[in-house]
């Protein structure tokens, strides 16, 4: 498990003077950030790949309350990975100073190429690094069916 220590900053804060939720999809890209940058998917090697992460959904559950003066833990673990590197699901816990739960989260992504603004699988020096982050007791092998999630949501255009 990837861990990341915060401060919760007065602009972390909304009108109740508890962790706006802004605050904590903003917590969890840093902790992503910073978990792929530390495995070798840092802004050179993107850059040379030509790749970039994209974000399908989060899904947040809330459990308790986080407020400022107190320090919050973030983790990461991957719940689910594609055979070819695509789409990844990540999950993310929240924790107070007492070690409790107090949110968490699934995210569903996936690697587009810069250029064609294609998804596209990874090339196999990062599909090698990529298997090795630290997976949930409930991992899976994800399949393009997994990107709609549970709802099975797709989109309903305006018609004029």
């Amino acid at each position: 498990m990837y861990t990341k220590q915060f401060e919760i900053r007065w602009s972390d804060v909304d009108a109740n003077r508890h962790l706006a939720n802004s605050a904590y999809t903003n917590f969890m890209s840093h902790t992503r950030m910073a978990f792929l940058m530390e495995m070798g998917f840092n802004m050179k090697t993107l850059a040379e790949y030509n790749l970039g992460p994209v974000v399908f959904y989060e899904h947040m559950f809330y459990f308790k309350e986080a407020f400022m003066g107190h320090p919050l833990t973030v983790s990461l673990e991957v719940s689910g990975l594609s055979e070819d590197g695509m789409f990844f699901k990540f999950e993310h816990n929240f924790y107070n100073h007492k070690g409790e739960n107090i949110a968490s989260c699934d995210m569903f992504g996936a690697w587009i190429d810069l250029s064609t603004r294609k998804l596209v699988g990874l090339p196999e020096k990062l599909l090698a690094i990529e298997n090795t982050f630290p997976k949930t007791k409930d991992y899976k092998t994800l399949t393009k069916e997994d990107t709609r999630g549970e709802s099975g949501r797709k989109p309903v255009h305006l018609t004029t």
